[in-house]
């Protein structure tokens, strides 16, 4: 049969067409191509949804990152805590800002584990060769992390508290929504995630009107006044209208995809739970999911379940083959493999399953049954 899409972006189009053409052709008969009227409509349709003062979109989910850490004057010694088990771009931000990241491990939910964060910073302080700065808490594959922990932490030891929630989007903890938390929350609009355009793109969310203002400058070349009046260093970070255009469209659509794909994760769990570890939803948490992952036994059934699933056309995506510690750009920074036990486990084991709101009842029964004959 025909291989199965892991991410189905082409039903997705259908369903919203109609819609998504208009609002793109709008924007060809305006010919506001960068900072349209659109991205402002969408600023301000995110912040009402997240529950925040202010968001400011961008043009990625990395510069989402850079933008707000160019706003804190980072100096070279100034630790950022991080976790390891994610994309690289999360500990990629701080040294471009100059800074130095120290990784995190995880805990059962694949986010970063608050009690190993704590002991990071104590070690750092005892140390006394960093600065403890800032925590970058990443929300993995769609479940908004612990920030009821992390927040207390922040507030302990006065960090700057960034929530990557570039996975999370439209997911909740507690009935706060995604990018509601931390002194400042991240989001990408990259094609693949929760809420995505049809390029780059990503937005900013904070509730510091300073703060924000300054982003704003930044996202334009550290403009002033004027914009050939230049009052700080800055980066070219707008979102061009037509992803705005598009995200408007999709955003409607959001709330209802993310239903049926919690319905999917229920019949993946019970499923699979006899053969997989399944993943950790904790009460009161609504996953965006972004990924369905579960774990293999090691890793070398990990390699015989894909190498058996692709030949059966299913596709399973593996994330985060080396956790960010021993990744050979931060070789530097002299990490062991056994320094974040968790997060090299994970990077053995994990495999990510097809999970979006087009998947056919028969999809989903072929995907069970095959993982579940392989797992025998």
């Amino acid at each position: 049969g025909e291989k199965m899409d892991f991410i189905d972006l082409n039903s997705q189009y259908n369903r919203i067409k109609t819609a998504v053409d208009e609002r793109i052709q709008k924007v060809l008969d305006n010919s506001a191509y960068i900072m349209g009227k659109e991205v402002y409509e969408l600023e301000a349709k995110l912040a009402e949804y997240v529950g925040r003062e202010y968001c400011l979109s961008c043009s990625n989910g990395t510069d989402a990152m850079v933008i707000p850490l160019m706003a804190l004057d980072v100096k070279e010694k100034d630790a950022f805590y991080v976790s390891s088990f994610t994309f690289f771009a999360s500990a990629e931000v701080v040294e471009l800002v100059g800074g130095t990241p120290v990784f995190i491990d995880s805990d059962e939910t694949y986010n970063l584990d608050p009690a190993h964060l704590e002991l990071m910073i104590n070690k750092t302080i005892q140390e006394g060769e960093l600065t403890p700065r800032g925590i970058i808490a990443v929300d993995i594959f769609g479940l908004v992390a612990d920030y009821e922990a992390i927040e207390k932490i922040a507030q302990k030891y006065d960090l700057f508290l960034l929530s990557d929630a570039a996975q999370s989007f439209g997911g909740s903890r507690y009935g706060k929504k995604s990018c509601s938390f931390g002194d400042v929350a991240t989001t990408s609009f990259f094609p693949a995630k929760p809420l995505g355009c049809y390029g780059d793109g990503g937005a900013i969310f904070t509730d510091d009107e300073e703060l924000y203002k300054v982003m704003e400058s930044i996202r334009v070349h550290g403009q002033g006044e004027t914009k050939y009046d230049n009052v700080r260093i800055g980066i070219n970070g707008r979102l061009d209208t037509i992803q705005a255009a598009v995200l408007l469209e999709k955003m409607n659509i959001l709330d209802a995809e993310r239903e049926t794909k919690l319905n999917i994760a229920k019949i993946y769990t019970e499923r699979l739970k006899e053969n997989y570890c399944v993943p950790t939803f904790p009460e009161n948490c609504e996953s965006a999911l972004a990924q369905y992952t579960i774990l293999t036994k090691n890793a070398e059934h990990r390699e015989k379940v894909i190498a058996y699933m692709e030949s059966k056309n299913i596709p399973i995506m593996t994330y985060y083959r080396y956790p960010m510690h021993m990744q050979k750009a931060f070789a530097y920074l002299n990490y062991k493999d056994s320094d974040l036990p968790v997060a090299e486990d994970y990077s053995k084991r994990a495999i990510s399953i097809p999970i979006h709101a087009y998947l056919t009842e028969q999809d989903i029964n072929l995907i069970c049954q095959e993982l579940n004959k392989i797992a025998e």
